[in-house]
Parts: structure tokens; sequence; C-alpha cells
């Protein structure tokens, strides 16, 4: 396992590669990639913070938890609520910041503040011809590069090693309440959360879990408590309300996917639009794919556990999907399956010569993560 301690180290090992590399951050993903390991670890700390600009620059080797511990110190936080994958997937490891913006980990708070790309200023990484490329800036204000900067979050690695990377960090709200509401079928359960979030209240998060409905609402005090109650009343009332810390453990498990923690199967991730749920989940029951769903993003994400058997249920799934310009991608599977089936749904064929453009661009030799996006 290689793990250069800097940037210029990082580039001269880049430069002299003659073979693939598996480039991993902390190792929580469970991917496994062909290739020598190439670690990022060894490019960690903290390079600027700015609370009161609320900047962060941070090498893309540090340790999540160290970022959050961090920010927590000035009352700060991420606010797209990355993931923690290491309980679905039971793996070890540290996740670090770095594997969070090369993954796009974005949680249940992207419906209101967006993904991790959109709170990236800038980027450093170094491509595949050993080339060190900085993009963007260190400061909210700067516009400057967002292209690159937004290319880079969601590559996985296949287009170069990040090194530094810069983000937009915002304030810990001083309350949260979510409104539940126990019983409720997918159907209305999608129903009263697009109402939601076409309220004047704020909801930044809109889930649905083992029949469960859940609606965040965060902020000043008094503020949550108002919207929480005008919430409420906007959608015909009888909702309970749960705060604090019993409200903070609703969202980590749903962000988790905790009910599908230790439980058998293969774990789908799909994307679609939040009113195509229904009829997506609907259509695999009537086709005979047994199935247990979880909803965030008011349907527009669907975790689904399913029989790791055959092809876990991949054309199927990645049929409708497509049919609703959406696509899903196989987060947990054994190394059968994985063999078997892509990660990532194949890609109409004008976007895959694009993509594969820009992967013969920043990684000629096709050193990084080979396999792991192509055709996807």
């Amino acid at each position: 396992m290689m793990r250069p301690g800097t940037e210029t180290e990082l580039a001269e090992l880049l430069q002299a590669a003659r073979a693939p590399l598996a480039v991993r951050g902390g190792g929580t993903r469970g991917v496994a990639l062909a290739g020598e390991g190439l670690e990022t670890g060894g490019l960690s700390g903290v390079r600027l913070y700015e609370p009161g600009a609320l900047t962060l620059v941070v090498g893309a080797g540090t340790p999540l938890a160290e970022v959050e511990a961090l920010l927590a110190e000035k009352g700060q936080r991420l606010a797209f609520e990355p993931m923690d994958h290491r309980a679905l997937l039971g793996t070890g490891g540290e996740p670090t910041i770095g594997g969070v913006v090369a993954a796009n980990v974005s949680g249940p708070r992207r419906v209101q503040v967006g993904a991790c790309r959109d709170h990236l200023l800038g980027v450093r990484f170094v491509s595949g011809a050993g080339e060190v490329v900085s993009n963007g800036g260190r400061v909210m204000k700067n516009v400057t590069g967002y292209d690159l900067v937004k290319l880079m979050a969601g590559s996985w690695g296949t287009l170069g090693v990040l090194t530094e990377v810069s983000l937009k960090v915002l304030a810990r709200p001083q309350a949260e309440a979510t409104l539940v509401r126990s019983g409720q079928g997918v159907a209305q359960a999608v129903t009263d959360m697009c109402r939601a979030m076409g309220t004047p209240y704020d909801v930044s998060g809109a889930g649905w879990a083992g029949g469960e409905t859940r609606l965040r609402v965060e902020g000043l005090a008094g503020s949550v408590a108002y919207r929480a109650g005008a919430l409420n009343a906007a959608l015909g009332g009888g909702w309970d309300v749960v705060e604090g810390a019993e409200s903070a453990a609703l969202w980590q498990g749903l962000r988790d996917a905790a009910p599908f923690v230790g439980q058998p199967g293969a774990v789908w991730k799909l994307s679609v639009k939040p009113t195509e749920a229904p009829g997506l989940l609907g259509r695999l029951k009537a086709v005979g794919l047994d199935h247990e769903a979880l909803l965030d993003w008011s349907g527009g994400l669907i975790w689904l556990r399913v029989p790791e058997e055959g092809d876990a249920g991949a054309a199927a799934i990645r049929a409708e999907c497509a049919t609703r310009g959406g696509h899903a991608t196989l987060i947990r599977a054994g190394e059968a399956l994985r063999a078997r089936v892509p990660m990532f749904q194949p890609r109409p064929a004008p976007i895959a010569r694009l993509e594969a453009g820009l992967r013969a661009k920043f990684d000629p030799r096709g050193l990084l993560n080979p396999g792991l996006m192509e055709g996807a």
C-alpha cells in the first residue's frame, strides 16, 4: 500500500506509475478495486479555517470525524450531512473528507441545502498524468472554475487523486424537531413529503421508513416550534413531534440506512423524481422482486434491500429507473454478485462517450481505479 505524505510525492508517484492503482481514502465503502493500493491518509491536516467566513480548507486524507469535531467547537457543521457507510457495509477504517467528496456523499438535508458538491469551493488534485491541478477558490465569493470542482465530486477517484478540498460550512442550528406519522404507505408518504417541501416552513428532511413518515425542521428554538406547529396544521394535523437528540437519532438512522444493518441481501441506492417512487416500487412488486424500501429526499432517494440471488434484481431495477429518468447504484453486494453486476448503472451512449473522453484527458494511461466507472 502506497501512502504519499505530500502532494509533490503523490505527483512523482503517479508520473512513475506503470500499472493500475486502487485509490482509497479510509477504505470504508467496501469496493474491491484492481491494482496496487494508493491511500490518501498521509495528505491530511487543516490548511485554513475561518469560522467567520464559513470556510474550511483541509487535506483530502483528513478523517471526517476530525473535521466534524473541529467544526463543532465553533458551533458549525457540514450541512450536507454525509453518511457513515461502515455499519451498513460491515467495513472498518475511518471515513476521510476526500472520500466523501470523491463519492459526493450527501445525506437527508440535501433536500434543503444541496449535495456535497454544492458546498465545494475549490479542490486540488493530481491527475493520472501526475499533474497538480488547482481549481476554484478558498472563499465563498469565488465563483471561478466551478465546473471542474463539481466534476471531481462523484468521480470516485477516476479522474485524479484529491489532495485538498475547500468547503463552505454552516452554523449548527439551535434546535430541531421532527414530525412523525406512523402507518402510512409509500404513496401517501410521498404525497405528504412533497406537500411539506412545498410549504414555506423550510423543511430540512423528508423521509419514510417502516411505514413511518418523518419531516424535519431546524433553526432557532422559537422558529422551530412555530414552524413545526404550522407544518402540522398545513398537513391536516395529527402528527407526533419529537425533538432534540431523539429527532437527531431518527435522521442518523435514515442517513445510514440503519434498518438494513445486519440484515441479509444486496442493497441498492436508487435516484428518481420523488413522485416516481410509488410507481417504481409498485412495478418491482408486480414483477415479483421481493424488497424492503426506505425513502429519503421526499422519495427521490430509495434505499432498497433485495435477496442476493441471480442478479439481485439488477435488470428490473435499472430498467424501471431508466424508464423514469433515474439510475440505480449497487451499494452492498458479495464478491460473486459484484463480479456479475456493475456498481453503476450503464449510461446512454452519448454520455458514456463524454465520460470516456474526460477519463482519457485526466488519466490518459488508465491508472486510476480502472473499470470502476467505465461503461457506467
